[in-house]
């Protein structure tokens, strides 16, 4: 009996040891998949976010599979990352955040779709790091223009604070996501780089731990950027 309780303490020690490593993989998983929606912005720029655009952008959150159910009273539910622009002009590694809304109306059924936000200011991004940001209460949020017909359009007619487009079958399409909550996934964040890690120390480089999923997203956007200054 008393080698039973043993093994069986052995093993919950085990697993407890595993819980990190397991959380990580998980968000670090996330953060492929935002990865590769990016990598969608260059393979077909004229159904894409308008070239000037991203390239004015003081943010950029990628969030896959933001889920979206209900029948009468609805809601939507996603995790992902959330990048800046640094004074240099070049990207910060991400943080990890979420964002979950509710709807009413006629619905039924659960969908699921990727969900990029482009932030047009920096107060915007200052929200989300002091703690809950709602879209189109806390900051002016739009359904975004698509493709390079917009691209005339940009600087004259885009006057809100942050552009949002959903993903689905490779296409993108502006999104109505007003009343939606932003916030910082501190979870998230420590087990991919570290306890005590807040938002602002990623923003600003100050993390030792930076596994290289999470730099090759960094990448991917100074590359998607680049492609926009030409």
């Amino acid at each position: 009996m008393r080698k039973t309780i043993w093994v069986l303490a052995a093993l919950l020690f085990s697993l407890l040891l595993q819980l990190p490593a397991w959380a990580q993989g998980k968000y670090l998983s996330k953060t492929e998949d935002a990865i590769e929606i990016l990598n969608q912005l260059t393979e077909i720029p004229e159904d894409g976010i308008p070239e000037k655009l991203l390239q004015s952008a003081e943010g950029i959150a990628v969030i896959p599979d933001v889920v979206k159910a209900g029948l009468v009273f609805g809601g939507r539910f996603g995790k992902g990352l959330l990048s800046v622009r640094r004074e240099d002009g070049s990207w910060s590694h991400p943080i990890f955040i979420t964002l979950a809304g509710g709807s009413i109306g006629f619905q039924a059924g659960v969908q699921s779709t990727d969900v990029i936000l482009v932030f047009k200011t920096r107060r915007s991004i200052e929200g989300i790091v002091k703690g809950k940001f709602t879209l189109g209460a806390d900051a002016a949020v739009a359904a975004g223009p698509v493709g390079r017909n917009a691209q005339a359009a940009t600087d004259a007619q885009l006057k809100a604070e942050i552009y949002s487009y959903s993903r689905s079958r490779g296409l993108f399409a502006g999104l109505s996501i007003d009343g939606s909550v932003l916030q910082v996934d501190y979870d998230a964040i420590e087990a991919v780089y570290g306890d005590g890690v807040t938002p602002r120390r990623v923003f600003k480089g100050k993390v030792r731990h930076k596994p290289g999923i999470i730099t090759d997203f960094r990448d991917t956007l100074e590359e998607l950027t680049a492609k926009t200054e030409k």
